[in-house]
């Protein structure tokens, strides 16, 4: 009798253990790029996104910005109405009470010293006004309110020096003379920030300062006005 000869036994193939964890492994860094990617997306919508707080910010920016720009024009015509009418005041004060006591002789007639005082009222009254601003347009503004205010003391002080005995007017003139260089001087100075942020503001160089007399003030620069050059 022929004996049966059954197949000879194999094992079933497994795959190793190192096979298996590499496998794992390249997953698990797949799945791992895959996250980082998508998290990384958002985070970097959320990060170049304005939060609420940044775009408030920059719209009161903008606003403040299209203001000031409203503000430095109204300022502007307004010193240069003022400007003239000091330019009128200063002629003649300059004339009756000359800084240099050589240049010139004091008019012997009456001085219209009440129409200087009403013309510098106006002024003080028309400069008393005090929006807020940006800083840069204050100190413009505060500048030519100073100014306008030293005029009209210089000028009360020469009305009161002219009411005493002629042997004591000198001293008041002198002072009065003082008062006035002083505020000559200050108008200078708001009148050169006035060019500075007309210029920041796209204006180009808007020149608002006193011919009446210069009184050893800051003059204006060469520069034609309406220009954009620094």
């Amino acid at each position: 009798m022929s004996q049966k000869v059954g197949k000879p036994y194999r094992a079933a193939s497994r795959p190793s253990v190192r096979q298996s964890k590499v496998s794992g492994y390249a997953i698990a860094v797949v799945v791992t790029a895959l996250i980082a990617g998508a998290l990384g997306a958002v985070i970097g919508y959320a990060v170049g996104r304005p939060d609420a707080t940044t775009a408030a910010i920059a719209d009161m920016q903008a606003a403040d910005a299209k203001r000031d720009v409203k503000q430095i024009s109204e300022l502007t015509s307004l010193a240069r109405v003022t400007a003239a009418d000091l330019n009128k005041v200063l002629s003649g004060f300059s004339e009756a009470a000359p800084q240099d006591k050589a240049s010139g002789v004091p008019p012997a007639g009456p001085v219209p010293v009440g129409d200087w005082q009403r013309v510098l009222r106006q002024a003080v009254d028309r400069h008393s006004a005090t929006p807020s601003g940006t800083t840069a347009t204050n100190v413009a503004r505060a500048a030519f309110r100073n100014a306008v205010n030293a005029m009209s003391t210089a000028v009360d002080t020469y009305v009161a020096g002219r009411r005493l005995p002629a042997s004591e007017q000198q001293a008041f003139v002198d002072l009065a003379v003082r008062q006035r260089s002083a505020a000559v001087a200050m108008w200078s100075i708001a009148a050169t920030q006035l060019d500075q942020i007309n210029v920041d503001a796209g204006n180009g160089h808007q020149h608002v300062y006193l011919s009446g007399t210069s009184e050893g003030a800051i003059t204006a620069d060469e520069v034609p006005e309406g220009t954009h050059t620094h």
